[in-house]
């Protein structure tokens, strides 16, 4: 018992003391490991600096420092508005809601490390800023209210209010895209090299076929559509959609006011529904010549089985929302292969 030491010496630490060559051998086989952690990390460095000029904090305390910043900003903007003239108003207004649509960006952009608490709690500030940005907006800009004076008109009942339309969660950006078209099949071709933001808007009984990544996709208002995407390095925000199939990947989805729809993704964080119903999930099922290596370099290779973790804003108990499902394997498409498509 006096010749036990507390801890057990490493036989292999022992035999590396005695014998210099393998000392040698051992510390060469440490400098190989280091070296190739340290270029794996370099490389992953590089080409997240190339593909997405946008800040990413990569931390939830850098993130939530930047949006508390910004929503103060606001919150001033807000305050003054009060103060502004007449003739200034608009643009003031028109200028908030630009700051208010960067928040959502923001949370967009870098959700994929962040906690779901923390995502919902920011789209929840969110929300509540463009609430009170629509409330100063119809108090301060009120609708002109016309009448007609003529004392011999006949009066006649009053027409019933037409349902003014849903306004959308997010603010449709004039980027490039694919806009107001009905019946086509539609192809686009980025040639393996990234471009900025991509919009698709107002399509009717449409197909989409998008090759080659984006940064951003924002998609408005389609209806009884398919929708085929490869690699979206950022974010994609669906709005207004009905009866219709998307394949898409990205590092971030959120889906607001969708109905009858299918979704075959690729995340890396969990989707966000807000105001949909009807909506199904299934994996990832999209190929064309050069998708798998698009795929690796921004990091969407690997399946993270995220498309079946769901995440309903508006359903907070604590059973599954009714409003989603995984859809049933018999049900499915199989592989689409889009390798064929020419660019219209």
């Amino acid at each position: 018992m006096e010749n036990e030491s507390p801890l057990s010496p490493n036989p292999t630490q022992g035999s590396l003391d005695c014998d210099p060559s393998l000392q040698k051998k051992h510390q060469s086989m440490l400098d190989r490991l280091t070296h190739r952690h340290q270029s794996r990390l370099d490389s992953s460095l590089t080409r997240r600096s190339d593909s997405d000029p946008s800040p990413s904090f990569e931390s939830t305390s850098a993130f939530l420092s930047r949006f508390s910043a910004s929503k103060s900003s606001v919150d001033s903007q807000l305050s003054l508005s009060r103060r502004i003239a007449a003739d200034d108003l608009k643009p003031h207004l028109d200028q908030i809601s630009a700051s208010v649509s960067d928040l959502e960006k923001l949370v967009a952009e870098n959700s994929y490390f962040l906690p779901s608490y923390e995502v919902r709690s920011s789209l929840k500030t969110i929300s509540d800023l463009r609430q009170t940005l629509d409330n100063l907006t119809a108090e301060l800009l009120p609708k002109k209210k016309f009448s007609f004076r003529n004392k011999c008109a006949a009066k006649t009942e009053p027409k019933p209010k037409e349902k003014e339309p849903e306004k959308p969660e997010f603010k449709v950006p004039a980027s490039p895209g694919i806009w107001s078209k009905k019946g086509e099949t539609l192809v686009r071709k980025f040639s393996g090299s990234e471009i900025g933001e991509f919009t698709i808007s107002d399509l009717d009984s449409c197909e989409v076929r998008l090759m080659g990544s984006v940064r951003a996709l924002f998609v408005h208002r389609l209806r009884n559509c398919r929708v085929y995407t490869g690699p979206v390095t950022s974010s994609v925000l669906i709005e207004g959609v009905e009866e219709c199939v998307f394949v898409m990947a990205s590092h971030q989805i959120r889906i607001h006011n969708a109905k009858k729809c299918d979704f075959y993704l690729r995340v890396r964080s969990r989707p966000i529904i807000e105001d949909s119903c009807g909506v199904r999930f299934a994996p990832y099922c999209l190929r064309y010549d050069g998708i798998e290596e698009e795929l690796r370099d921004n990091s969407l290779d690997e399946e993270t089985e995220n498309w079946g973790n769901v995440d309903d804003f508006l359903w907070l108990r604590a059973v599954q929302s009714p409003n989603w499902s995984v859809l049933p394997e018999n049900e499915r498409v199989g592989l689409v292969d889009i390798s064929s498509a020419e660019e219209s």
